[in-house]
Order: C-alpha cells, then structure tokens, then sequence
C-alpha cells in the first residue's frame, strides 16, 4: 500500500523540524507499506534492541522520530495527516497524557492481553506497559543497617536530615504519592508527606543518580530513586565515578513484606491515525513477546512484564522484588491530587529550620 501524498507532506514538514528532536525517518518518497513509524520519548539506543530485531524477524522496516519533549503536541499539531504509528515512551503520567491529549487508539488484541498483566494496561486499551521500574529506597551501605523499609517509615523522625530526594513534582515521585494516596488516602498521604519533608537532607534537587552521588558523598544516608539508574552508574564506562556511586549504595525494596513495592512502566501506544495500522500491532505485539522482552529488561536494566520472562542478571543482584499489585490505572486517577499535596506542603522548598 503506498502512503498517500499528504502523509508524505506531513513527513517532509517533519523532516525539517529538526528542532524538535533526533529523527531518523528516510525522506518521505521512500516511504512505503513495509514500514512503522515510531515516535518516543526514550532514546534511540534504548530500543534499537527490540526495532532491529523486529527489522530482522519480520522485513517491516522501522522508522524512529525521537522526541525530548513536546511528542504530544508534535502530533496533535500533525492531525489526520500525521505519521507516527506508535507511541512510546516512560511513566503512567505520559502514557495517561498521551491519552488524554487524544492521540491514542483504542486496540483491543488477545496477545497484548495475554503478554501483558491487566495492571500493566489500560483497561480500554489506549496503552501498553512494556517493562516496569521501581521506585525504591538506596540506602548507605555503610551507614544504614537494615535491609527493609516501608516508603511509610520514609516519614519516622529517626531519619530527620538523612533522606535526599529529587523534586517532588517530578513524574516519578508524583507516581509514587499517587500510589500512597490510592492506598491510604488523601489526608494520611499529606502527613506523610510532611513528615519525608522534614527527613529531608535538603531541599529536593538534582535528577536521581544525583541522590545516589549525595549517598556516596556523606551527605544523605537514604534517597529514593528508580531501579533502573542503578544499572546505569554501575556500568558507565564512559563516566566512571558513576560506579562509585552505585558501588556505594545498597537497594532496598519498599514493602516488599506486605502491599509491595511501587513500581511504574515503560510502555507503547498505538497513534490516534496511525497511516499502517497492521504494522503497527505486529511491531507492538512484537514488543511484547518473550525474545523482545528480554531485550528490553537487559538493555534498560528494567523489569519484563511478560510473566515467565526473568531480569537481566545485574538487575536480580538487587534482590528479589514484589511489585504492588494496584492497577496503575488507577494510581494515576490521584496525580493531579499528588501534585497538589506538594505545593500544597511546600515539598520543594526542603525541611523547616
């Protein structure tokens, strides 16, 4: 099927965006029914993985637009005409935004159901989660002697000035008071949170492999952060001091004993006038399987949601966890309220005096 010549305009106006990011879609006449058209929010060398291995086992040729920001915006501006066939990116809130925005499709599809567990999808199908990271707690090897925790104790004077965190606005720690209000409510979830504020080291800053630095420096004894950064610093060849940091924390999965520990995704979506639908299921069934799961989880150091599929080793060394089990679906109904709390107690501006 050859792609109609307004898609092929819409791909030239976005070839010459360079602006908006990275892309690597050929030029518009080579633009044929043999390809998908992705558009995400991850790097490119984070899926490269799964969009060469798919290239090889099926001949659909993938095209890649990476994003920084504004991927939402880029295609609603892009309308009826536009290109992209999925959407990918990180985190509940994205794939909620993307939408809410109105650039999803619903797909209903037996193999996405039966690869991917009901909490990690939208329950009409808008969007997929691929892998799952946790929010959890590095602690100092040196100085922290438990190996448990509950992100409630997060809030226990024992730990005044020895938590770092980043921002609270971030979409990380959004999902993470999201998921304290679906489980204990909106009151018991602002005490909370203003007792982690007055545990904190400092006043929120910097991105989570910061945290860790600031473990590795002395100046906190406990930080949350996500799993996956974890197996970014204890592999950076190119930034060895990372390691150091990595080598100085120890990870600690949050309610592991009872509810489990919060945990979020990566995941796809199919776009709202996706010009090569059939494409676009395949690739994002694809994803979903056994081999590209794995794929995934080794390179990103996250998690595989296909039941059956195990971490990479690096990522088991951590430990074994116990994920919550709450729909993210239904943490993310609390994100505008999670957001709220923290303006609403001052979260940014750091512990009182």
């Amino acid at each position: 099927m050859h792609v109609p010549f307004r898609r092929n305009r819409a791909l030239r106006a976005f070839l010459l965006a360079g602006a908006l990011g990275a892309l690597s879609l050929p030029p518009a006449a080579a633009q044929e029914a043999g390809e998908v058209n992705i558009y995400s929010y991850r790097q490119p060398e984070l899926i490269a993985p799964i969009t060469e291995a798919f290239e090889k086992q099926t001949g659909i040729k993938v095209n890649t637009v990476f994003l920084s920001k504004g991927l939402e915006e880029r295609i609603q501006a892009e309308g009826a005409n536009s290109p992209a066939d999925v959407i990918m990116t990180v985190d509940i809130g994205r794939l909620q935004r993307a939408e809410d925005v109105g650039i999803t499709q619903q797909v209903e599809d037996e193999a996405l159901q039966d690869a991917i567990p009901q909490q990690y999808r939208d329950p009409d199908g808008n969007w997929f989660g691929l892998t799952t990271r946790s929010r959890v707690v590095f602690a100092s090897k040196d100085r922290v002697e438990q190996d448990e925790i509950t992100y409630e104790e997060l809030a226990d004077p024992k730990w005044k000035g020895r938590i770092c965190i980043r921002s609270g606005q971030h979409d990380y720690n959004i999902g993470l008071i999201a998921s304290m209000i679906a489980h204990h409510g909106e009151e018991a979830t602002e005490e909370w949170l203003r007792g982690l504020k007055n545990n904190l080291a400092r006043r929120p800053d910097g991105n989570d492999r910061a945290q860790a630095k600031a473990i590795f420096s002395g100046e906190c004894d406990l930080a949350i952060g996500n799993t996956y950064y974890v197996g970014v610093m204890a592999t950076n060849e190119k930034e060895p001091e990372q390691k150091q940091w990595a080598e100085a924390i120890k990870v600690l999965f949050p309610n592991n004993a009872d509810r489990g520990a919060h945990v979020n995704i990566s995941g796809m979506a199919m776009a709202k006038n996706a010009p090569h639908p059939q494409n676009a299921l395949k690739f994002m069934q694809f994803a979903a399987s056994e081999e590209a799961q794995a794929l995934y989880a080794e390179k990103n150091f996250e998690y595989p949601v296909k039941e059956g599929v195990p971490a990479s080793d690096l990522v088991g060394s951590w430990g074994e966890i116990n994920p919550d089990e709450l729909p993210l679906s239904k943490i993310a109904e609390y994100r505008k309220t999670a957001s709220e709390l923290v303006d609403k107690v001052g979260f940014d501006e750091g512990p009182s005096s």
